[in-house]
């Protein structure tokens, strides 16, 4: 396993649970002597405590360097970032360092598997880096969602194998036997295109139901409403159905653009796929209008409480985060930012880190929720009105419950909302 990112991480310590004999390889000696040890900085339930069993159980351990790693290993991951390279193109660089570095020690018949993002066609350049024609080359996307990787993986919707090479790919395909799910055995090409197919579906469609919360509040309709009534539609179903602030995150962003340029490659105008991305930068526009409302028209001097960092609740990945994105075009219109993350607690550009959500609100203008962090749901709002000079609140998540903030006599904007009318207190 090359990497031992989220990706890498997840899947070796999933792997070695099913029973298999695990290599984890990093170039970060700091970091390997700390997995080595039992001790995982990436915020993932589940993560750390099959490290330590895999560990424990002697199927999982870790070293610095792939050369000495790969030498009797039947399949190779790799698992090294893919970061968006110029033009929004992926950036396969590190994965041809990888394949330099190990070709020569490959032993026959061990096959490379891509487990990392790559565009269609990367598995047919590996064959061409490596060389070799005893060393088939199959395509393993994953799919996991940060936050539930451990879950994911363990009981994933599909196990997706694809390698012009069949017997490798069912061999591969075979390292997942004991996992409940179907099994889609394909070329590689079409593996490769399924991760980058279905992100970009999942993308569109979150760009879709913020451009219709848009259109809930021109229309005077309620988008709690309208995407429940979608939701019962199988053909739909109810999942990335919530408005927000916009997709971010380590894959949305960087697949998006990837499938762009890749259909450009071709010579097909994916506009469908730019439109999507086109809305997206458009909403965090619009959230910031939302907040500059918030505070009377001007964000100028606008001292602005924020609650959530991280591009999802679950996880202190803060990679193309919307919530990111929102503070740094709140402050680069003057406002003052004060934010809260529970997973996020170091310094950041542009805004002052607390480590209590309280301290947020203290003589804020108006509070901005931009994660969708539960115990946000939890807080004292009658005391978060008492610390604030202003009274707006805007939810980007419709994560509040709306009554309870105007009760504690605040205002209240979420996403595609109707807004509830103040109850006149007695007296």
């Amino acid at each position: 396993m090359i990497g031992t990112g989220y990706v890498g991480l997840t899947t070796g310590a999933c792997l070695a649970a099913l029973g298999h004999q695990v290599t984890c390889v990093d170039v970060d000696d700091v970091k390997v002597a700390r997995l080595a040890a039992g001790r995982v900085d990436i915020l993932e339930p589940g993560l750390e405590e099959l490290v330590t069993r895999g560990l424990a159980a002697r199927r999982l351990r870790f070293v610095v360097g792939s050369r000495a790693a790969v030498a009797g290993a039947e399949a190779v991951y790799l698992c090294v970032p893919t970061p968006m390279g110029a033009g929004g193109a992926a950036d396969l660089r590190a994965v041809e360092a990888v394949i330099a570095e190990i070709a020569d020690v490959l032993p026959a018949g061990c096959a490379v598997v891509t487990k990392s993002t790559v565009p269609v066609g990367t598995a047919q350049r590996i064959r061409a880096l490596l060389g070799r024609d005893d060393i088939p080359v199959v395509a393993n996307p994953e799919f996991l969602r940060e936050g539930t990787a451990v879950g994911d993986f363990m009981h994933p919707d599909r196990i997706v194998v694809g390698s012009d090479d069949e017997a490798a790919a069912r061999r591969i395909a075979g390292l997942y036997r004991d996992l409940s799910a179907p099994n889609v055995i394909t070329d590689a090409a079409s593996a490769e295109l399924v991760k980058y197919a279905a992100n970009c579906f999942l993308a569109m469609k979150l760009s879709y139901v913020n451009a219709i919360a848009e259109l809930c509040e021109r229309l005077g309709a309620d988008i709690v409403s309208v995407t429940e009534g979608m939701g019962y539609d199988r053909r739909i179903g109810r999942s990335f159905l919530k408005p927000g602030p916009g997709w971010g995150g380590s894959c949305l962003p960087k697949d998006t653009h990837a499938l762009v340029q890749v259909a450009e490659s071709v010579g097909f105008d994916f506009s469908l796929l730019t439109a999507a991305i086109v809305e997206n930068i458009a909403q965090r526009d619009r959230i910031v209008a939302k907040i500059a409302g918030a505070v009377g028209g001007s964000l100028a001097a606008a001292r602005i409480g924020v609650l959530g960092l991280a591009f999802k609740a679950g996880t202190n990945d803060l990679r193309d985060s919307p919530a990111l994105s929102v503070t740094s075009m709140l402050a680069a219109h003057g406002a003052e930012v004060t934010a809260y993350d529970p997973a996020v607690r170091e310094a950041l550009p542009g805004m002052t880190v607390v480590d209590d959500p309280y301290q947020v609100a203290k003589d804020a203008d108006a509070i901005v929720v931009l994660t969708e962090w539960a115990e946000f749901t939890k807080l004292d709002w009658g005391y978060m009105a008492d610390l604030m000079q202003g009274d707006g609140v805007v939810d980007t998540r419709n994560l509040l419950e709306p009554r309870t903030i105007l009760d504690a006599g605040l205002s209240y904007v979420g996403l595609g909302r109707r807004r509830p009318a103040r109850v006149a207190l007695p007296g």
